[in-house]
C-alpha cells in the first residue's frame, strides 16, 4: 500500500515551517495578502525569508513574528504581484 502525501507535505517537505489554517489566517490571506506559518523558535527572520522565497518563488514584502505559548508564528506579507491565495492553493490549504 502506497503512502499518499497531502499536497502541503509534498511542497513543504524538508522544511520546519508548518502552515496555519484558522479563520483568522484565512481572513488575512484574503484581505492582507499574508500567509501564516509556525516555525521553530531558533530560526531568524532572514533565514525564514530566504526559505520561503526559495520554496514558493515569491517576493516577500514584510515578515513579522509572534511568540506565544512557546510557539513562534510567522506572518509573511507578500508583495503585490503575487497573491497569497494562489500560494495557499498550491499548498492545498484552500
Amino acid at each position: 500500500m502506497k503512502n499518499k502525501e497531502k499536497p502541503e507535505e509534498k511542497k513543504m517537505k524538508g522544511t520546519a515551517l508548518k502552515p496555519i489554517m484558522t479563520e483568522k489566517a484565512v481572513m488575512m490571506i484574503e484581505k492582507d495578502n499574508t500567509l501564516v506559518f509556525q516555525a521553530p523558535m531558533k530560526v531568524e527572520k532572514n533565514d525564514l525569508k530566504n526559505e520561503i522565497e526559495s520554496l514558493f518563488g515569491v517576493k516577500i514584502g514584510k515578515i513579522r513574528t509572534l511568540i506565544r505559548n512557546n510557539k513562534k508564528y510567522v506572518y509573511v506579507k507578500l508583495k503585490g504581484d503575487v497573491l497569497a491565495i494562489d500560494v495557499a492553493t498550491t499548498l492545498g490549504l484552500m
